[in-house]
C-alpha cells in the first residue's frame, strides 16, 4: 500500500480511482475500463512530475522522512557482497542505530557504517529510530581504527534525525563520543565517502559523515537541527516550522552551492521511495566514482584533503 504524504492527496485521489477501476473490472467479466484507467495514469504522471519539479524545502523535509525510503540495511543488501557485520563499542554494549562491518563494493574490500531507522514499528524502536548513543559511536570509532589499520576505505550512509538526546546517552558521554567520531573521521589515512539518504540531523550526522567526499540523494536534507527543533527555538512555536526549513538551507542543491557537499544523486520522479531499485543503483554509482577519485592518494594527502575539504566549506559558506 503506497503511503501518501499530505502534499501528494490530490495524487492520492487520482491514483485510487485508477486502482478502484480496474479492481471492479476485475470482478465484473466483460468490462472493459483500461482505456480510462490509462487516462487517469497518465494524468497522475503529469500531476506527480509537477508536484516534484519544485519541491519547498519542508516538502523535501517530509519526502526525506518518508517510511518506504530504502534505508542502510536496504543499500547494504543491495550494494554490497560478502557482508560482515561487527557490533559492540568494547566499552558497554552495541547499538544497533548504527551499523557497521566489512563487506565489498564491486569487489573492492571496504567497511561500511550508516544509521538504521528500521522498516516497521518493532524495528523502528530495535534501531531508536536511527537516533545513536554514545556506543554507536564508539563503535563507529572502533571500526574506523580497523579501517585505518588494515587500508580499507570507509563508506558511511547517513540517514539520522539526529543524536539520542535521552538521560542515559548524556550520562555515557553523548557529546563526547560525537566530537571523537568527528576528530577520528578527520584523522584516518584512508578514503572515506558518505552519502546522506534521508535526513542528515546535527552532529549525529557529522559524526559519520566528516569525508574526504560527501554526496546526498536529490531529496535528502542535511542540516544542523530539524525545522521543528528550529522553529520551537526561534519562534517558540513548532508550527513555524515551514519557515525554519526555508532560512536552515537544507536541501542538496543548498548544500553543494554552499560547498557542503560535493555532488548531488538523482532520484526517480516521486522520490527514492517510488523506484528503489533505481535509487541504490544510482547510490552505488556515486559511491564508485567517489572512491575512483582518491585511488591513488597516500595517507597524508587523504588527511590533508579532508582538512582542506572543511577548512575552505566555512570561507566558502561565508563568500555565498
Amino acid at each position: 500500500m503506497t503511503h501518501y504524504l499530505e502534499f501528494e492527496k490530490p495524487l492520492a485521489e487520482i491514483e485510487g480511482k485508477a486502482e478502484e477501476l480496474r479492481a471492479l473490472a476485475r470482478r465484473s467479466e466483460g468490462m472493459d475500463v483500461e482505456k480510462e484507467a490509462k487516462a487517469l495514469d497518465d494524468k497522475a504522471r503529469v500531476m506527480l512530475r509537477d508536484l516534484y519539479s519544485g519541491l519547498t524545502p519542508w516538502r523535501k523535509t517530509q519526502v526525506a522522512r518518508h517510511p518506504d525510503r530504502p534505508h542502510c540495511v536496504d543499500y547494504i543488501e543491495a550494494l554490497f557482497t560478502d557482508w560482515t557485520p561487527l557490533a559492540g563499542d568494547r566499552n558497554f554494549a552495541d547499538d544497533t542505530a548504527v551499523m557497521g562491518g566489512l563487506a565489498r563494493l564491486n569487489d573492492r574490500p571496504v567497511m561500511v557504517l550508516g544509521h538504521e531507522k528500521g522498516s516497521d514499528t518493532q524495528s523502528r524502536l530495535e534501531r531508536n529510530f536511527g537516533m545513536a548513543r554514545p556506543e554507536g559511536y564508539r563503535k563507529a570509532i572502533r571500526l574506523m581504527d580497523m579501517a585505518d589499520r588494515f587500508g580499507l576505505p570507509v563508506v558511511t550512509l547517513i540517514d539520522t534525525p539526529g543524536a539520542y538526546p535521552g538521560k542515559g546517552a548524556e550520562e555515557r558521554g553523548q557529546s563526547e563520543a560525537i566530537a571523537r567520531a568527528t576528530q577520528k573521521c578527520l584523522q584516518i589515512g584512508v578514503p572515506l565517502v558518505s552519502v546522506v539518504i534521508g535526513e542528515g540531523g546535527s552532529g549525529g550526522a557529522v559524526a559519520l559523515a566528516t569525508g574526504n567526499r560527501v554526496a546526498m540523494l536529490e531529496h535528502a536534507i542535511y542540516s544542523v537541527i530539524s525545522p521543528e527543533g528550529c522553529a520551537s527555538i526561534l519562534w517558540k512555536d513548532a508550527d513555524k516550522m515551514r519557515e525554519a526549513a526555508e532560512a536552515l538551507r537544507l536541501t542538496a542543491q543548498d548544500l553543494q552551492q554552499l560547498g557542503v557537499i560535493d555532488r548531488i544523486i538523482s532520484e526517480p520522479v516521486g522520490g527514492a521511495h517510488r523506484d528503489k531499485a533505481r535509487t541504490m543503483q544510482s547510490v552505488g554509482r556515486a559511491l564508485q566514482r567517489m572512491l575512483d577519485d582518491l585511488d591513488g592518494m597516500d595517507r597524508a594527502a587523504l588527511v590533508a584533503d579532508r582538512r582542506r575539504k572543511y577548512v575552505e566549506m566555512g570561507a566558502q559558506g561565508l563568500a555565498a
